[in-house]
């Protein structure tokens, strides 16, 4: 039988672990950043949880000094990240992720539903999306490198012919270095409808924080039912005021949903 699905292999995807001494729990924290990212997105949760637990923050496929591959199904992603939590002795794990890492974290549950004790998805749900919703940044991302230029002050200008927000600007222009984009833009580019896609999984029937931005649509009432079916002890946490980049916005209401879900206590907030 042909296998399609490609592997890593022995190539692990970059990361970075930080031991905690006295955890309050024996499952490790594993964090996963979204689209465009890097290990470093989601570092304002890391400063906070690695007080309480082991971190593990990573690179995905094709961003940041993680090996490059030809595909990008959550299924093979998924398995990357599975593949380096054995690596690291890792058996119990809960699993954070925004966005297009919420959906690796999801996609991790088909496939290990019994190493994963928890799960936190940040503005994402289990659903095919049908907008296309990064036409923009695909256009100003291939200006950039269409132009030759090499610093983040040429980039920047560049990108505002096509970009409006300057935050979402200085996110991208985090993977820009020495005049090259850090993760695999055609690659990105050529697998999109896999990103933007979903296929259902079996039931998982353990904790799931959802966490969504009022000003977001990306989780929608529309959405309640494929949640439920897929996760059905999952709970909802609306942060007001917050767009699709919730956790950035409103740090402090995310970690204080993350503390009340994984039952932090109080005096060790």
């Amino acid at each position: 039988m042909k296998c399609n699905m490609t592997m890593l292999l022995n190539n692990w995807l970059n990361y970075r672990i930080h031991h905690q001494e006295k955890p309050i729990s024996s499952a490790a924290i594993v964090l996963i950043h979204g689209l465009f990212g890097d290990w470093q997105n989601l570092g304002v949760l890391a400063r906070n949880l690695q007080n309480h637990f082991t971190v593990i923050q990573l690179d995905i496929r094709n961003h940041g000094s993680s090996p490059q591959a030809e595909t990008m199904r959550y299924s093979e992603m998924a398995t990357d990240v599975l593949a380096l939590l054995t690596h690291l002795k890792q058996t119990s794990i809960i699993a954070i992720g925004h966005s297009m890492g919420g959906k690796i974290v999801m996609a991790m549950t088909a496939i290990a539903p019994q190493l994963i004790e928890k799960i936190v998805v940040i503005d994402i749900a289990p659903v095919t999306y049908q907008i296309n919703r990064h036409e923009n940044i695909f256009s100003a991302l291939e200006a950039v490198t269409q132009a030759g230029v090499t610093s983040r002050q040429e980039a920047a200008v560049i990108m505002r012919n096509t970009l409006t927000e300057e935050s979402e600007i200085q996110f991208l222009l985090k993977s820009f270095d020495k005049g090259k984009w850090k993760f695999n833009l055609p690659i990105l580019k050529k697998e999109y409808n896999q990103l933007m896609g979903w296929k259902t999984i079996p039931s998982w029937p353990h904790p799931a924080l959802f966490i969504s931005g009022s000003r977001s649509d990306y989780i929608s009432e529309n959405y309640r039912k494929d949640i439920i079916t897929q996760f059905p002890q999952a709970q909802g946490q609306i942060i007001l005021g917050s767009g699709h980049w919730v956790h950035a916005e409103n740090p402090a209401a995310v970690i204080r949903a993350i503390h009340r879900f994984l039952a932090i206590p109080a005096d060790k907030q």
